[in-house]
């Protein structure tokens, strides 16, 4: 059992807000999944020839009092691509010129301790051992600012507990995916990517669903598309919130098992696990509430 949030602000005005907003309904999830959390939000996109990175220092030896400025500086003298990093704790977003796989190889080889979160010129993501609370207050999440968020709070029933293991999942350039549920075969679907180059981090049963899309997006699908293939790929139980950079979508499997309620106004979209989470929002009274049918795919779009 596990716990999905999401957030949309269709007015530009709103965006300050997001965090705000945010932060109720990530700690109304707490009961579903009270071990871990994580968070990535979209913020506008970078100029085209900026990328962003977003790292973790929790396992190295240093953790919390990891020298970002002295990652960036020795990744500028051996790159040259005007680097700089946004730092909390031991999260930080890098930002820097280029494209992303130099960046990552470089760091895969020169700090191979950090784990890589999330790329991309939009998304920024946090993920911590931790009550949903705890992990919101380390992180600064009330004063996040962005269009849309993905979040998640974790009960784990089928790997450890460590920050690697905790959602969001992400695949690609600004691209995450939640879960609340269990997949049933999510180590045939491991075998059948590896072969095709498909890399694996966990074994986390999310991470076979994300890097599923990951491959289906590489081949050149659409995300429905790839959402439509993973209906019949993916067996078990799931509902399945995911972001890219201009997009939240939303899946359940064909019975539906696993909770979901979404609440859409004229300002936004909100989605949980349970109602609780949403009900503190504005205006939420002359909502358009529903239960997403499914096997049926919910895409909203700024």
């Amino acid at each position: 059992m596990c716990g999905i949030v999401g957030l949309l602000l269709k007015k530009p005005t709103l965006q300050g807000q997001l965090g705000e907003l945010m932060v109720p309904m990530l700690i109304g999830m707490t009961d579903r999944g009270p071990d871990s959390a994580g968070m990535a939000v979209f913020t506008p996109p970078l100029p085209e020839g900026r990328r962003k990175i977003s790292l973790y220092s929790g396992l190295t030896e240093q953790g919390d009092a990891f020298h970002w400025n002295g990652l960036v500086e020795d990744m500028n003298d051996a790159l040259a691509v005007n680097a700089s990093a946004a730092a909390k704790g031991n999260h930080a977003v890098v930002t820097f010129d280029g494209a992303v796989a130099p960046v990552k190889a470089w760091l895969t080889a020169h700090a191979p301790k950090l784990h890589q979160l999330s790329a991309g010129r939009s998304i920024d993501l946090f993920k911590e051992i931790g009550t949903p609370a705890q992990v919101a207050q380390r992180y600064g999440f009330g004063q996040l600012k962005g269009s849309h968020l993905v979040g998640h709070t974790r009960m784990a029933t089928e790997s450890a507990v460590t920050p690697d293991r905790a959602h969001p999942f992400t695949a690609g350039e600004d691209f995450c995916l939640v879960h609340n549920g269990s997949l049933s075969n999510p180590n045939g679907v491991r075998r059948m990517l590896e072969p095709r180059g498909i890399k694996f981090e966990t074994d986390n049963d999310t991470e076979a669903a994300c890097r599923f899309l990951e491959w289906r997006l590489r081949e050149g699908d659409d995300l429905p598309t790839a959402l439509q293939k993973g209906f019949e790929a993916l067996d078990g139980f799931y509902t399945f919130l995911m972001g890219t950079s201009t997009e939240l979508a939303l899946i359940r499997d064909p019975f539906a098992c696993k909770p979901a309620v979404v609440a859409e106004t004229d300002d936004y979209v909100a989605i949980a696990s349970e109602f609780r989470s949403l009900a503190h929002l504005p205006d939420v009274k002359h909502a358009h509430v529903f239960e997403p049918a499914p096997e049926e795919m919910y895409v909203w779009t700024l």
